[in-house]
């Protein structure tokens, strides 16, 4: 069994506001509203094995906002190590970057050296925890800017699963030393479609580990909620994030809006709402 990992000094990474994911559809209205966006997170994959003229616009976000790398592909979770290809243009990505963190998801896109062309989740067990926290590692040795790791939605109980996903959540944060991305759409989804009570599990995670959320829109279809990333924001979702805002000492909040996107203004407003969750609860000014 692997030890302990020290938990970092999460809580010293600066507090960022509430900021969005960058998307090229969005690309002007981002550059003009400076003031209604604190920062931007960007999805790695969409930078790597780039033209040069996409890092000169890299250059243009950099002197505007702060930067938050997301990944999708590192592949943490495969029990065949992870994607060293993927891992050498993400170092250099983060390095040029120079964020106070970055962030994968706990689940693996590759298996048996076939690219699955999703995010799959793991089984809750010790096996996988084992596998993943090698994989953290090794990704450590290499980047040493903060790594915090985010929770998605799975569609079935695995039959391989051996313990409850909070459980399985806890002892990855408390093995890895990493701090958590809490996508909390997703809290919302795996809830609905699991049946347990989201701000109960919230209460099992450590609340100093909790360091960015993301959010926006699900779905209901056949039954069961989705997340896909194209719809405006339920209120019971902004509900949820004001008790995680309660809760944990959240250093940033990113709208995650992927497609079908509204006027940007309609953006910009869900921006306002968390940012005046996040003032009620005293996370920044």
């Amino acid at each position: 069994m692997l030890e302990t990992v020290v938990t970092p000094a999460l809580e010293l990474l600066p507090v960022l506001g509430v900021g969005m994911g960058y998307r090229d559809p969005l690309c002007n209205d981002i550059l003009r509203c400076r003031e209604k966006i604190d920062f931007l997170e960007i999805t790695a994959d969409h930078f790597l094995q780039s033209p040069t003229a996409r890092w000169r616009f890299l250059d243009r976000l950099c002197s505007k906002y702060t930067l938050i790398p997301h990944g999708l592909n590192l592949s943490l979770g495969s029990a065949e190590g992870v994607n060293v290809e993927y891992l050498n243009e993400l170092v250099e990505l983060i390095k040029y970057v120079k964020p106070p963190w970055w962030s994968e998801h706990i689940a693996f896109t590759k298996a048996g050296q076939i690219e699955i062309g999703h995010l799959s989740p793991l089984p809750f067990n010790q096996e996988s925890i084992a596998a993943f926290c090698d994989n953290v590692h090794e990704v450590q040795d290499r980047i040493e800017t903060p790594l915090i790791l985010e929770n998605i939605t799975y569609n079935v109980d695995l039959p391989w699963n051996e313990m409850e996903e909070n459980k399985f959540l806890g002892e990855l944060l408390d093995r890895t030393g990493c701090g958590l991305l809490l996508d909390v759409t997703n809290l919302f989804i795996n809830s609905q479609n699991h049946g347990y009570d989201p701000v109960e599990f919230l209460k099992t995670i450590p609340a100093e580990r909790i360091i960015q959320l993301h959010f926006v829109g699900g779905m209901i279809k056949e039954g069961k909620w989705i997340d896909n990333h194209s719809q405006n924001t339920q209120d019971d979702i902004f509900t949820l994030i004001d008790s995680v805002l309660q809760y944990a000492p959240v250093k940033g909040i990113i709208l995650e809006r992927d497609d079908n996107f509204p006027p940007f203004t309609a953006l910009t407003d869900e921006l306002e709402r968390a940012r005046n969750l996040g003032r009620k609860h005293k996370r920044w000014a």
